[in-house]
């Protein structure tokens, strides 16, 4: 849950961070923030002449959420971009870099994991924060596996928030602290070399799709998808379709 905290910027430093005031309960329940009392997450640095950072683009499906976190922002940068889709977030990043970009994992299309493997491919290094509800440490380390620099759940507190893009922003990596040291030691596994496709097709055959629903899906042939279980099986080192799911879950391969 996001608390009311207003952000000052140290008089030292010049980053941000995170004072108190009288308490506003929100809860965060299924994408949605609500408040009790005063108006929702309102915050300020500290009455300082310039901005710290510059622009962040914050993409959220859930809209009254990724509202919330603009509200939690916005005296904290010059500009702030919604958006509620991969594909959006894409555009984005395509058309201008920002400082950071705060990131829900779960969105309609491209998740936003796949949106950072993309503009990563493109040249974009723009550093990934991800707010998400996903709180399993395997999640967390497929993220930093893939380059992200922050991941934090949406039930920490706004703070936490502040502290991650500080850090972010200073050349960090953070990771909410329950999941940290788990996601540490899965994120220093063996990495697999599996393509965009073969990773789809892994979550369908997770799911219980036989070959034939999964080639209906993609719009290939039966023999195409088994050529690939095939190399995913090969790659990591089992024989059979159980054990398959087994290892792809353990290693943080599958997105549920």
């Amino acid at each position: 849950m996001f608390g009311r905290l207003p952000l000052h910027r140290d008089a030292m430093s010049g980053r941000l961070r995170a004072g108190y005031q009288a308490p506003v309960h929100r809860q965060v329940n299924q994408g949605m923030i609500e408040a009790n009392g005063g108006s929702a997450m309102s915050v300020s640095c500290a009455q300082s002449v310039s901005v710290p950072f510059r622009k962040v683009v914050v993409a959220d499906d859930h809209m009254l959420v990724a509202q919330g976190i603009e509200r939690l922002l916005m005296d904290c940068f010059e500009s702030i971009v919604l958006v509620s889709s991969g594909e959006e977030l894409l555009d984005s990043l395509r058309r201008e870099s920002p400082d950071v970009v705060v990131s829900d994992i779960s969105m309609p299309g491209i998740s936003g994991i796949d949106v950072m493997r993309q503009a990563r491919s493109e040249g974009c290094l723009t550093p990934f924060v991800f707010l998400t509800m996903h709180d399993e440490s395997s999640m967390a380390a497929e993220a930093i596996r893939a380059g992200a620099r922050g991941y934090i759940l949406k039930s920490a507190a706004g703070d936490e928030l502040v502290r991650a893009i500080n850090g972010v922003m200073d050349g960090q990596t953070y990771v909410t602290p329950t999941l940290a040291a788990n996601a540490i030691v899965a994120s220093g596994r063996c990495q697999y070399v599996l393509t965009d496709k073969q990773l789809r097709i892994l979550e369908y055959v997770a799911r219980g799709l036989r070959s034939k629903q999964i080639a209906y899906e993609l719009g290939v042939s039966v023999r195409t998808i088994e050529s690939h279980k095939y190399a995913i099986m090969q790659e990591l080192g089992v024989h059979g379709t159980l054990e398959l799911v087994r290892k792809a879950e353990l290693e943080g391969l599958i997105r549920h």
